[in-house]
């Protein structure tokens, strides 16, 4: 079955921005159920497999910040109505959405819950890491980005509890967590194998020590663990390297470094790197590896809002295109919610959904791909 289009068109709920030097035209979504609304971690999809709903993070400056405060909203291009639901409080843990029914998942202290798009459809606990493991000590989060195992059983936990973080695998029916590794130095953002229920790709982070105060840089960003044996790093020499994520073939694994984005083969650590004329922060591919999108932070010094744009690479061509420049939002919300664009292809990569500036608010915004492609042929 094709998946239908999304309307663009309707002005309900999209309000078409035309680049006045490249002609790229993108459908920001002006439906407010919040002052603040993002599009997802680039690393989690956001549209259902049919092209009926997206969702987005909300927020109500200056409730909480992106440690605690946000919310989720969802977009029912059926009906053309935008929703709001205020339960689902997930702080920088990235929700999980099961493209084949809507349905969101996400995580709160130890547990994870999931609901479906419609207005009234209930709350579920899915299951919890168990309080015997975590004791008397504060949940800082339970996982940086929520992901599924290849088999559709499991979520991926990288729990961090003050001095300690626990890795491990949470079954979606309720059966018992099963804990992979600890570490005592911050690991996280972890994400199982799109092909391997066995393989999660996860990096090293920056450590800020609780006790001393004292901050340790990362030496060697990526680094991959299998069920059962201990982790391992995937670059063949320590790298900085930032952002990562699966290759749709399992065999891959994407990061970013500086004007860079490179594809590394985890088997040997081979690196393909593809260079920009400008800074790659986050970047994401099509399953095909063909078209690449990626953000670039302007702002120097670097800063949280600040300035920054969006550009869209078709690798068959080598013609890339810029799809925005985001303004800079120096206010509360642009300084404490994470408003980096994170673009990512959704919906078959029919689409790219990324958090855009360009009202001097923060809102989510789509580019159709089939024209960014007609466009760098």
């Amino acid at each position: 079955m094709s998946t239908p289009a999304i309307d663009l068109s309707n002005r309900r709920l999209f309000t078409p921005y035309t680049h006045p030097e490249t002609g790229v035209t993108i459908y920001v979504l002006t439906r407010k159920v919040a002052p603040v609304q993002e599009a997802f971690y680039f690393t989690n999809e956001s549209i259902s497999a049919d092209g009926r709903y997206l969702w987005f993070y909300t927020a109500f400056p200056p409730s909480g910040t992106a440690a605690c405060g946000r919310t989720l909203g969802v977009v029912d291009f059926e009906t053309g109505e935008a929703r709001h639901f205020p339960e689902t409080q997930f702080g920088e843990a990235s929700p999980y959405l099961d493209t084949r029914s809507g349905t969101i998942y996400w995580n709160y202290d130890r547990y994870v819950w999931k609901r479906g798009p419609q207005a009234g459809a209930p709350v579920e606990a899915v299951n919890a890491v168990p309080a015997e493991l975590i004791g008397e000590r504060n949940v800082l989060r339970a996982a940086t980005h929520l992901s599924l195992s290849a088999d559709g059983k499991q979520l991926f936990i990288d729990l961090g509890l003050e001095l300690q973080w626990l890795f491990g695998s949470l079954p979606l029916d309720g059966g018992d967590f099963q804990l992979w590794h600890r570490f005592d130095r911050l690991h996280n953002h972890a994400q199982f194998s799109p092909t391997d229920p066995d393989a999660v790709l996860f990096a090293e982070e920056f450590h800020s020590d609780p006790i001393t105060g004292l901050r340790f840089p990362i030496t060697n960003r990526l680094w991959l663990i299998r069920r059962g044996e201990r982790p391992r790093p995937i670059l063949r020499e320590p790298c900085a390297v930032t952002h990562e994520w699966w290759d749709a073939d399992g065999e891959h694994v994407w990061c970013t470094f500086q004007n860079e984005t490179w594809r590394v083969r985890v088997s040997d650590g081979v690196v393909e790197k593809i260079s920009f004329p400008h800074h790659s922060w986050h970047s994401h591919t099509s399953q095909d590896n063909r078209l690449l999108v990626t953000d670039s932070v302007t702002a120097r010094p670097w800063r949280r809002g600040g300035p920054s744009a969006v550009y869209f690479l078709n690798r068959a061509s080598g013609q890339e295109i810029k799809l925005v420049d985001n303004p800079e939002q120096g206010d509360y919300a642009g300084r404490n919610y994470h408003i980096d664009p994170h673009p990512r292809f959704c919906c078959g990569d029919r689409y790219v959904v990324f958090t855009t500036t360009i009202r001097g608010e923060v809102d989510v915004a789509i580019a159709p791909v089939e024209a960014l492609v007609r466009r760098t042929e």
